[in-house]
């Protein structure tokens, strides 16, 4: 048994190591394209709750190759294993490992992380954005642009931006997986949300840079996926005022 324990150990160690190597190595590289200086805190959340994984992850593999390699039966059983009862000092500490884990990673990075985002900067521009089955609308209300039904969604790079989601119909959820941050669409309530975008882009170029419905609001729920367009400020400001020219030549 002690052999056993021994091996265990020696997994254990080369099975965390390998584990954190490969979150530091290639983690950045599984996340979506980086759009808003919010996903900044979030991907830091994904990665920080990634390491803490790993001696949870190393250790159940260590268990699964040692039972396979030390216990499993060399032919048909002749009769049941050792009852197991769960006594003993080993789930107790598994328990306060575990449950002190899932403490610290409710406060950090789960509470902080919220507090973080909750501070955002004072917002240069106002949007409302409505979901409806199945499509978004977009509305800029202080320069006096609706675009029902919008076939696109269009942000100025390096400005805080307000959005006020609401839903005519059922629930809907504003999701830009550059951007990171999710919240409903919730009829006769509006959510906000405050995004900075950080880097220009589109949908073109990266699938990231959509406008998702995320969640599940009938038969067209896969339609509401609408381009997102990040620009410069002058291009924003060309782009608005063509929207108002047709606007009033409707």
């Amino acid at each position: 048994m002690k052999r056993d324990f021994t091996l265990l150990a020696v997994l254990w160690t080369v099975l965390a190591i390998l584990t954190a190597w490969g979150v530091s190595t290639f983690g950045w590289y599984l996340y979506p394209t980086h759009g808003a200086e919010e996903a900044t805190v979030v991907d830091e959340a994904f990665t920080i709750l990634s390491y803490m994984a790993v001696p949870v992850v190393a250790l159940v593999l260590a268990i699964e190759i040692v039972a396979i390699l030390r216990f499993r039966s060399k032919g048909e059983p002749t009769e049941d294993g050792a009852r197991l009862t769960g006594e003993g000092n080993l789930p107790k500490f598994w328990l306060i490992i575990t449950s002190a884990l899932a403490v610290v990673m409710i406060i950090w990075p789960g509470l902080t992380g919220i507090i973080e985002l909750s501070h955002h900067k004072e917002p240069g521009l106002h949007i409302k954005i409505t979901g409806q089955m199945w499509a978004w609308s977009v509305e800029y209300p202080d320069q006096g642009v609706k675009i029902p039904a919008a076939q696109e969604f269009v942000l100025p790079v390096g400005t805080t931006v307000q959005i006020d989601v609401e839903s005519k119909d059922v629930l809907h959820s504003f999701w830009v997986p550059a951007f990171r941050q999710k919240i409903d669409a919730v009829p006769g309530k509006t959510t906000t949300v405050y995004i900075t975008p950080d880097q220009t882009g589109n949908k073109d170029s990266d699938i990231a840079y959509r406008l998702q419905c995320a969640e599940l609001c009938g038969v067209g729920h896969s339609l509401m996926a609408n381009p997102v367009k990040v620009v410069e400020q002058r291009d924003f400001d060309s782009w608005l005022a063509g929207q108002k020219q047709r606007a009033e030549a409707r």
